[in-house]
């Protein structure tokens, strides 16, 4: 799609260059979660800025704006407003001059990716770097936005998942090191379009390595410093989907499963569909018809239901009929066949030629019920992989966390001016800060943030230079962040 980048706005921001006081000469802007919608979560994941800068900042804007022909970036934009506003409504020098200066003048300072921030601290500031362009700050707000938004989110939401893992693992003696693999992104077909998919999975990625969204992988190659050759970003195993069942038929089920798992895969992890007619079925025929072969291959067949409630298939329901499958639940049902061992918590963990993966309607409430009935039932939580999909990585908004763009600080005539907003409407949520920011470390309480400092003061602190004047001035690789992430 074609569009002029000057287009990434909402539509009222094109004329507030002149809505400012005469002489402004500075907008100084910060980017922020205001609050939390998940009582749970009071810090924040940051992520996402580094792509923003490399994809928009530099490559859209020196590609479709600095590029181009000054009179055909003009003509088009024009175009595009006179029909939306009316002819003269806005005038367009100051976009003309900065085609004419060759880059962006700003500075963007911020802490470093993968940081947890707590609720109503700047995760980066943004300002003007030549006293003409004070426009430019706020101009990009939506655009900031639109993009930021949901990597932080997604990030926040794979990141409280792996502590729930990690919590559990530990507490049921299972395998910390598989924990990374107990979290797998379903998610890429039901997210909001594919950059979305790309920034939700690539978020899903600093917590876990297992996805199903392969260019995720591709982004944090492009724009992370990661590389596939020499570290693992993401991967998966071989998997069946209902259509590959459906046409082997009902009646010749039990011989796909087992050409799958002797034929196709003689060895390796492969991962079966099995509720495309009869689950427990599967459970309680197939899979004891097939234990020897089962257990004789080197690697493991892994079971995944597609259907139900997550809770009761998995843990068994306590409403149905007693020493009935359904009663017991598929790992239960899985342990009778195929046995295990017993971790140093008193946890049974099933055999490692078998496992089961659930991906449907998986949310952080089911994922901890899940592995909270396990350990009840006297099962260790790592017998299960999750499938965190759409269901989970869509059911958010900009509103979860209280993401915005908000000016703190400007200058009129080469007076420093402290700005703030504080509607008396409010709950105190849209309450800015004000002022100059600086963040530093406090001990035993983490990132802090102090507002109205003195401009030395703001030179210093958590906050670094990571963009000024069209260049990126400092990066962070995928491993950096993935390191910051896991110690929250």
């Amino acid at each position: 799609m074609n569009i002029n980048i000057f287009h990434l706005t909402d539509g009222y921001k094109v004329d507030h260059r002149r809505q400012y006081p005469q002489g402004t000469e500075l907008v100084y802007s910060n980017w922020t979660p205001r609050k939390s919608r998940v009582s749970s979560i009071d810090k924040i994941i940051f992520f996402g800025l580094q792509y923003f800068i490399k994809h928009y900042l530099i490559e859209a804007f020196n590609r479709d704006f600095f590029a181009r022909e000054k009179q055909e970036v003009i003509a088009k934009y024009k175009r595009r407003i006179e029909s939306y506003l009316g002819p003269d409504a806005i005038t367009y020098e100051h976009v003309e001059a900065l085609h004419d200066l060759g880059y962006l003048p700003l500075e963007i300072k911020a802490i470093p990716e993968g940081t947890a921030v707590p609720l109503r601290v700047a995760m980066f500031t943004i300002k003007n770097t030549k006293p003409e362009f004070f426009w430019l700050t706020n101009f990009l707000e939506t655009l900031i936005s639109c993009i930021l938004w949901l990597p932080c989110t997604s990030a926040t939401t794979a990141n409280e998942f792996r502590k729930l893992l990690n919590k559990y693992a530990i507490k049921t003696g299972g395998d910390l090191s598989f924990v990374p693999w107990q979290g797998h992104d379903f998610s890429f077909r039901g997210m909001a379009g594919l950059e979305a998919a790309l920034l939700s999975g690539a978020a899903h990625l600093l917590s876990f390595t297992g996805t199903d969204t392969i260019p995720a992988i591709d982004f944090l190659e492009d724009y992370y410093n990661a590389s596939s050759d020499k570290e693992l970003v993401g991967a998966s195993v071989p998997a069946t989907e209902h259509s590959v069942m459906c046409m082997g038929m009902e009646n010749g089920e039990l011989e796909t499963f087992k050409r799958l798992i002797l034929e196709t895969y003689p060895r390796g992890i492969v991962s079966i569909v099995s509720d495309t007619w009869d689950f427990w079925r599967v459970i309680t025929e197939y899979l004891p018809t097939l234990k020897t072969e089962i257990l004789a291959r080197d690697g493991k067949v892994v079971i995944r239901p597609d259907s139900g409630d997550p809770v009761d298939i998995i843990c068994g329901d306590p409403k149905a009929p007693a020493n009935s499958p359904e009663h017991k639940g598929a790992i239960g049902c899985m342990w009778e066949t195929f046995g295990g061992t017993t971790s140093s918590t008193g946890h049974k963990i099933l055999n490692p030629h078998i496992g089961l993966i659930y991906g449907d309607s998986i949310s952080f409430d089911r994922c901890e019920a899940i592995c909270r009935r396990l350990e009840e039932r006297g099962f260790a939580s790592t017998n299960i992989v999750f499938g965190i999909g759409s269901y989970t990585y869509q059911y958010t908004t900009r509103d979860t966390y209280g993401f915005a763009i908000k000016a703190t600080y400007g200058e009129v005539h080469g007076e420093g001016r402290e700005i703030w907003k504080n509607p008396k409407t409010d709950d105190g949520t849209k309450k800015s800060a004000k002022g100059l920011l600086m963040l530093e470390e406090t001990p035993g309480v983490g990132v802090t943030m102090r507002d109205c400092v003195t401009s030395e003061e703001e030179k210093s602190g958590l906050l670094e230079t990571v963009f000024l004047d069209g260049k990126l001035l400092k990066e962070c690789s995928l491993n950096e962040i993935r390191e910051r992430v896991l110690k929250q």
